[in-house]
């Protein structure tokens, strides 16, 4: 009888997961908006915009009847159908254009961004120049920009726009952020704003979200005691972009972003013995699940988690959808 012919044993590999990670309270009301929608009306749900920065929940929520639009215009004229803006927000426009169209429109902003919605309306109405930091064309940043007249607000992208911003009075200027940067830089530009001009107002809580914070501040933990980062999350998620910035920065010498398992390169990770997994706060579970199963078919693996924060936040829905299920 032949030999059975012998497999190698799979190398060890310790697997860090980092908590929080995930899903944050303005992913999940925005997601649920949706599936609520689609609940009550039926299909089609018109979204505005991907309705949070994933393809597997887009594509999910497509398969059950969304219908996602970058404009409204694209929008048949005679659709009755409710359309929902996305968690990022959208310039005033958007909303004034819908009412125009008579067109059922709900809100699935995160609460978050619309803080600092509201504290741009608010440095406005006190004759206020406006500086925001973040990252130009992103969504969020378009939305909130679009919520003051063209000119009113100024965007900082880094510490050298900072140091060569000129105002048009330093005694009344204010700044706000967008909710998903790094940690780190953002503190970086701060201080050279608040070093150039030192009676600018700033947010009364920071604009940055907990959910970016905890999220970056597990990365930090994880980072130096690991020889690689997975970060679970898309390329068009800044926030997901930012814990990869995080991870290397923090130490780990090697640091990629992934969408699912399919995307991992696995040469660049031979000789790993301990491996970091996070994912971004539109990245559900189920993907960072898909991850590691696809390590365990190579490695003998271990895991452990490593927690920076306990989250119990909660967003309700929006209010229409919040009326409707209290009617049933």
């Amino acid at each position: 009888m032949p030999a059975m012919p012998q497999t190698l044993p799979k190398p060890p590999l310790h697997v860090v997961l980092c908590s929080p990670r995930g899903f944050c309270a303005g992913v999940v009301r925005a997601i649920d908006s949706v599936e609520r929608a689609l609940a009550l009306y039926g299909p089609p749900v018109y979204v505005r915009h991907e309705i949070v920065h994933n393809k597997y929940v887009v594509d999910e929520l497509r398969k059950k009847g969304a219908i996602f639009v970058e404009e409204l215009d694209e929008i048949p004229k005679d659709s009755d159908a409710p359309v929902i803006f996305s968690a990022h927000g959208v310039p005033r426009s958007v909303p004034e254009d819908a009412a125009r169209r008579s067109l059922m429109a709900l809100d699935a902003t995160c609460p978050l961004v619309t803080k600092v919605h509201r504290e741009a309306e608010i440095h406005h109405r006190r004759d206020r120049e406006i500086v925001l930091i973040g990252h130009a064309g992103h969504p969020e940043v378009i939305g909130t920009m679009g919520q003051l007249p063209s000119g009113s607000i100024t965007l900082i992208e880094s510490a050298a726009d900072a140091a060569s911003f000129e105002p048009r009075d330093a005694s009344r200027l204010a700044y706000i952020t967008q909710t998903t940067l790094s940690v780190q830089d953002t503190i970086s530009i701060v201080d050279v704003l608040k070093r150039r001009f030192p009676q600018i107002v700033g947010p009364h809580k920071e604009d940055i979200c907990y959910a970016t914070t905890n999220r970056q501040d597990a990365v930090r933990r994880v980072a130096p005691n690991v020889d690689a980062m997975i970060v679970v999350g898309a390329p068009n998620s800044s926030n997901s972009q930012r814990l990869k910035e995080v991870a290397r920065d923090a130490g780990c010498p090697h640091s990629v972003l992934v969408q699912r398992a399919a995307d991992i390169n696995w040469p660049e990770f031979e000789g790993v013995a301990r491996l970091g997994v996070t994912a971004g706060a539109s990245a559900p579970e189920v993907l960072v699940e898909e991850v590691i199963d696809a390590f365990a078919e190579r490695f003998t693996i271990s895991v452990e988690t490593m927690s920076a924060a306990e989250e119990g936040v909660f967003f309700p829905l929006p209010r229409p959808l919040r009326e409707t299920q209290a009617a049933e």
